[in-house]
């Protein structure tokens, strides 16, 4: 078999950039993702659900497809199943109960664990001193439960699969939704917007009987996080600075939706972000970034043309603070706070943020959310042409190319291997006639393409849907293109 180099016009590298659609819908405290409902489990996988993830998440590696969490009876390093003894001569439950760090519990799913040594491989979001509080040679694992639960915390809604203590947090699945963060002031102080601050009492003059306050820790980190960022846009729109002649979002109510990455990719297209308010049904507005600038612009509703916000395209955050009326009708969206009137403020209520009828009123169920947008993705593609010139590739591995029934060896011995050389080729020329056949010419069936790296290492087979018929003078290029 020859091998073949390609030329330099036969390698080519490029990036196929895509715009796939992004769609969620908010009703009564669910978020459905591109219109996709749960499948329920076959086997009562975690909530129910194939996935094991709650609806409008998405499963980051997909582990776990409908495998729900069992007791097998086993550990990995024990010697025997329940009942009988490991090698200490103690039950395994009671062995595992006592150093669950020297055994690997076997539940029917997957999840990760490590073993400590000398290269102190950790997971990436393990603190240095829970590291250090395990021994060399134990086992550290993320476990795994039956269903999934969500915690809301400072830093947003935190999905988890079960697990106790601090390990749930090395777990799959992986998931990932939008979610909704309304940032105002504390209750019973003055500031009301999504700057504000705690007030701290400095501890070293309250020992010299000298009480002295400061701002210290934000309420709301994420809008700290992002000040620079939205200053930074602001040679985009004047809309993104923090402090403008449009007003000085530190003292804002602020809604801020967050999408995560793997919901856009590289960033989102200008001009194809779309928020939709519904109420009974009915739209009552809608929000677009038409300048493509970043500027979200009232396009349906009662104050068309005026801006309720801004989007950061790259890092995917929505920051809303239309705080004017849609309609007249009255709802509650915020616990603790009386019914008040649809506004952008309130956009996507009900969004991962621990809002509900229950928290809320029996009328939460009668609005609805939808936010749509195009995301990018690159993709790097090689395309390689592998050609069969006139004259080339005229030979066959396959056993029927030589005619049926013929001789392999012309003599073997102790000291001489000789094979046949007189055997023929199969015809298998098309003829025109019946029961006649066709001058002999030389032809093969194309049915794969081999690609070797430069030790001649076979890497990669293409495979044709449909073996080509190639003739002697005949000329033939393949196109393969990989993903990279």
């Amino acid at each position: 078999m020859a091998l073949k180099k390609f030329g330099p016009n036969d390698l080519i590298v490029n990036t196929i950039r895509a715009r796939p659609k992004f769609e969620f819908f908010v009703y009564d405290a669910t978020v459905y993702y591109n219109n996709t409902p749960a499948i329920s489990a076959s086997h009562g996988a975690a909530g129910n659900n194939v996935l094991g993830v709650p609806a409008g998440y998405t499963s980051l590696y997909e582990y776990n497809i409908d495998r729900p969490r069992i007791d097998t009876d086993r550990i990995i390093d024990a010697r025997k199943a329940r009942g009988g003894t490991s090698g200490t001569g103690r039950s395994w439950q009671t062995a595992f109960n006592v150093n669950p760090h020297k055994y690997v519990l076997d539940t029917g799913q997957i999840y990760p664990f490590i073993i400590k040594d000398s290269s102190k491989q950790t997971f990436k979001t393990m603190p240095d001193d829970e590291f250090s509080s395990y021994n060399y040679g134990d086992i550290i694992s993320g476990s795994t439960s039956a269903a999934y639960r969500i915690e809301y915390t400072d830093e947003g809604p935190q999905i988890y699969g079960g697990g106790v203590g601090k390990a749930k947090r090395y777990q799959y699945p992986m998931s990932a939704s939008i979610t909704r963060e309304f940032m105002t002031g504390a209750a019973g102080v003055n500031a009301t917007g999504a700057g504000q601050r705690q007030t701290c009492v400095d501890k070293n003059l309250l020992e010299m009987l000298v009480i002295k306050t400061f701002k210290c820790s934000p309420y709301h980190r994420h809008f700290w996080s992002l000040k620079n960022r939205l200053d930074y846009y602001g040679t985009l729109s004047e809309h993104y600075k923090v402090s403008s002649s449009h007003g000085n979002k530190e003292t804002k109510k602020i809604n801020l939706i967050s999408i995560p990455s793997i919901f856009f990719g590289s960033g989102i297209q200008p001009g194809s972000l779309s928020l939709k308010w519904y109420y009974t049904g009915s739209l009552a507005g809608e929000l677009q970034d038409t300048k493509k600038n970043g500027e979200l612009i009232e396009v349906s509703g009662s104050n068309v043309g005026a801006v309720a916000g801004v989007v950061m395209y790259n890092e995917g955050f929505v920051l809303l603070t239309g705080s004017w009326a849609l309609n007249q009708q009255t709802v509650k969206m915020e616990p603790g706070q009386d019914a008040d009137k649809p506004k952008w403020i309130y956009f996507g209520a009900g969004a991962n943020d621990g809002i509900n009828q229950s928290n809320t009123a029996a009328a939460f169920n009668k609005i609805a959310f939808n936010l749509s947008y195009r995301g990018t993705t690159e993709t790097q593609t090689v395309t390689m042409f592998s050609h069969a010139r006139k004259g080339e590739a005229n030979f066959s591995n396959n056993p029927t190319y030589l005619q049926y029934g013929q001789r392999q060896v012309q003599k073997s011995s102790s000291i001489v291997y000789e094979e046949n050389p007189n055997r023929s080729i199969t015809n298998v020329v098309s003829s025109s006639y019946t029961a006649h056949s066709a001058s002999f010419r030389r032809q093969v069936y194309i049915s794969r393409v081999g690609i070797y790296d430069d030790n001649k290492n076979l890497i990669g087979v293409a495979t044709l849907s449909n073996p080509i018929l190639k003739e002697e003078d005949q000329d033939y290029s393949f196109k393969i293109r990989l993903d990279i």
